[in-house]
């Protein structure tokens, strides 16, 4: 068994870089971990005080550039130029850098400004920085709304997108595209572009975001557990079905062609051995030399003559998790998801009915208190103040 990479040369963490000992489930540890809990810090997003190496994932909303005062002597968006609030923020991502694992990666919602009835371009600007530094970006996503805010322009749209810009520093930052699929209905890949509504709000905070955007991104980026002795996060192992979306009109006709010229199990193992451009990407395929043995090579062949341009819809079956992956030390913990821009808490709130802990920093935070309850609870562990 081994999960798929992706088809640049930047490979998320999978079944083989972890080097495991084994294959286990979540539950097998689930019942002896502490529940999940979560702590607010109060202090800078520039200068956190967390320990280094301490967080798997990082999923934020920072204000954006002359949108909002908060009234903060320190506070971040108010700065006079778009270089100095990039500037800001490459402080930060300097920061979190130090705060997250190996295989973390960060999740920044932040939309465009108009000043001088000219869009700024933020997000590029923030991407330009980021790439500078070392950063990876590794999507761009738009998040798109039905409905906004009235604008009182005459001349242009009306906003209604913003950017989720994915950035990971290490190529090997943990991804959980397969269990994401699952959560979103898809057997391959559903796309970079998320339409949620933003979610009703009666509290202070001006500028929220919607819960489904955080439970989007942990479910991607933060492991359920890590190993607390080598940090290693438990990975999904998961096997390729010869089984297809009968809802795709392309996928429900592969079906019927494959069962017409009666191929067998093998022979859509080949056609997911080869992939899509005929590449060998399978190793138990796989002869040694880095390509596909002469006979799976011969069932593939077989099977692209009675496919035809359907072939490649194998490619892309469905996917069963069939364990998690285990280090053998016996030490796990929860994934930790960390705000450092926490305001009301919806990132804090979101992870820990996900079953992460979950760490908010903030100049001000507005939740003071978080214990809600929710599928997992939310138990208040510590509110503290950072000497950063």
């Amino acid at each position: 068994m081994s999960l798929a990479a992706e088809a640049d040369d930047v490979k998320p963490v999978t079944t083989r870089s972890l080097s495991t000992v084994g294959v286990g489930s979540l539950e097998d540890w689930e019942e002896r971990l502490a529940p999940a809990a979560a702590q607010v810090v109060v202090g800078d997003a520039r200068s956190t005080g967390l320990a280094d190496n301490s967080v798997d994932l990082i999923v934020t909303s920072p204000p954006y550039w002359q949108k909002r005062d908060y009234g903060h002597d320190d506070q971040i968006g108010q700065e006079p130029t778009p270089q100095a609030y990039v500037e800001s923020m490459m402080e930060c991502l300097d920061e979190w850098r130090r705060v997250l694992r190996s295989t973390g990666s960060i999740f920044l919602n932040v939309g465009d400004t108009y000043y001088n009835r000219s869009l700024m371009g933020i997000p590029g600007l923030l991407e330009f920085g980021a790439v500078q530094r070392g950063w990876l970006i590794r999507n761009r996503i738009i998040w798109t709304k039905d409905s906004g805010m009235p604008e009182p322009a005459k001349n242009r749209l009306a906003n209604r997108h913003e950017y989720i810009i994915h950035l990971a520093f290490k190529s090997s930052y943990y991804y959980d595209l397969v269990g994401y699929s699952e959560y979103m209905g898809n057997g391959a890949n559903p796309g970079d572009v998320w339409n949620i509504n933003p979610e009703r709000n009666m509290g202070s905070h001006l500028a929220p975001y919607p819960q489904e955007l955080v439970r989007r991104a942990v479910m991607l980026g933060c492991p359920p557990q890590v190993c607390e002795t080598c940090q290693k996060p438990r990975a999904r192992v998961f096997e390729r079905t010869d089984q297809l979306d009968p809802e795709r009109p392309q996928a429900r006709r592969a079906m019927e062609l494959a069962k017409e010229h009666q191929l067998t199990p093998d022979h859509i193992r080949a056609i997911q051995a080869t992939g899509v451009s005929d590449v060998g990407k399978a190793t138990k395929f796989q002869n040694g030399t880095g390509r596909n043995s002469p006979e799976v090579q011969r069932l593939a062949a077989e099977a692209k003559a009675a496919l035809g341009g359907y072939f490649r819809e194998f490619t892309f079956a469905k996917k069963i998790t069939t364990g998690w992956t285990d280090c053998g030390h016996g030490t796990p913990t929860r994934g930790v998801v960390l705000d450092p821009f926490m305001g009301t808490g919806t990132t804090l709130k979101t992870a820990t009915k996900m079953g992460r802990d979950a760490i908010g920093v903030d100049l001000v935070p507005l939740m003071q208190e978080p214990e809600v309850p929710g599928e997992q609870g939310m138990p208040k562990r510590s509110v503290t103040q950072s000497n950063g």
